[in-house]
């Protein structure tokens, strides 16, 4: 277990999965400048609309640990950081620090099994190439997209859609990437 700065997003970020970040609130600015100093990571969290700030409960217990990959101060003086998505982690013991920065105890969950060809991917990943092809922006996060990988497929398509974080947290508490596959064929095709 390890204790991790957490970052509650409406956005999601999941392993290999790359994201820009403007970084303008005191407790984040801290946060990235103490993860950059001692080369450490952060939790990129999905937000609960059921939850409960004062006890935090609006933050879902699975994330995914987050490295900065690239920096920059934006031309409006913010900072600008790429995040990369790690591995998934379960949230516990949340407590709040007195600048509102959130912190958990974080235990590595196991990544899915994914027992299916590109093959059977298909046409998921063409028309995830569709998108990357016509979002300059997202295409530029990825300096070598992995489209003939199903997990990396099915990660990227969850990050897109614009899906409940009750489901997405569904579907990575399963063991394989099956149920994931079969909400989002039923989606795209």
């Amino acid at each position: 277990m390890q204790r991790l700065s957490l970052f509650p997003l409406s956005a999601h970020l999941l392993p290999g999965g790359r994201m820009s970040l403007r970084i303008f609130e005191p407790r984040y600015v801290r946060m990235v400048k103490e993860v950059c100093a001692s080369d450490s990571v952060f939790v990129v969290c999905m937000l609960n609309s059921e939850g409960d700030k004062e006890i935090n409960t609006h933050i879902h217990p699975l994330g995914t640990v987050g490295k900065v990959i690239d920096f920059d101060v934006l031309e409006d003086g913010l900072l600008g950081v790429t995040v990369e998505g790690q591995h998934c982690v379960k949230v516990s013991s949340i407590e709040t620090e007195s600048d509102g920065l959130r912190v958990g105890q974080c235990e590595e969950v196991d990544g899915w099994t994914c027992d299916i060809s590109q093959t059977d991917i298909a046409p998921m990943n063409m028309r995830l190439k569709e998108i990357f092809e016509k979002y300059p922006e997202v295409n530029a996060l990825y300096a070598e997209p992995a489209f003939d990988d199903p997990i990396w497929v099915i990660h990227r398509w969850l990050e897109l859609l614009p899906v409940d974080a009750s489901k997405k947290q569904y579907f990575l508490e399963q063991k394989d990437c099956g149920k994931a596959l079969q909400f989002l064929r039923e989606l795209i095709e």
